[in-house]
This record gives structure tokens, C-alpha cells and sequence, in this order.
């Protein structure tokens, strides 16, 4: 997922600095709305990510206990 989250924070930087270049105040306003809407977008892609990460970590975890567990009955 981490392909996602890089392409969001892409477009996001390119917004801001289309927003950056733009002359016209309309226009500048559109691409600075546009990079908010994909840094919010790419807040969540991080945060996800995280939780995604923890998940796993967790299940991991029990994974290992489990295994100690059984190692342990057999021994």
C-alpha cells in the first residue's frame, strides 16, 4: 500500500506547486484546494497503513505465542 500513499503525496506536491506558479488568483485557489483534498487523502492512506502495520504485528504475536504453546505440550 505503500505505492498508494507515494502517489498521493505525488499529486499533493504537485498541486501546491501548481499553486505555487499559477497568476491567476482563481486558479491558484483551485490547485491549493485540489492538494488539500490529496493531502487529506493521503493522511488516511498513512494512517491506514499504520493500523495495517500494528495488525500485523499483532497477529504475529499470537502467532509466536501459539507456537511456544504447542512446543511446549509436545516437549
Amino acid at each position: 500500500m505503500a505505492h498508494q500513499t507515494e502517489f498521493l503525496i505525488d499529486r499533493m506536491n504537485e498541486e501546491k506547486a501548481k499553486a505555487k506558479a499559477a497568476t491567476l488568483v482563481r486558479v491558484r485557489d483551485l490547485h491549493e484546494r485540489a492538494a488539500r483534498s490529496w493531502e487529506k487523502l493521503a493522511n488516511r492512506a498513512i494512517a491506514a497503513d499504520k493500523l495495517r502495520a500494528a495488525e500485523e504485528e499483532r497477529k504475529a504475536a499470537m502467532r509466536a505465542e501459539a507456537d511456544t504453546r504447542r512446543e511446549a505440550e509436545m516437549a
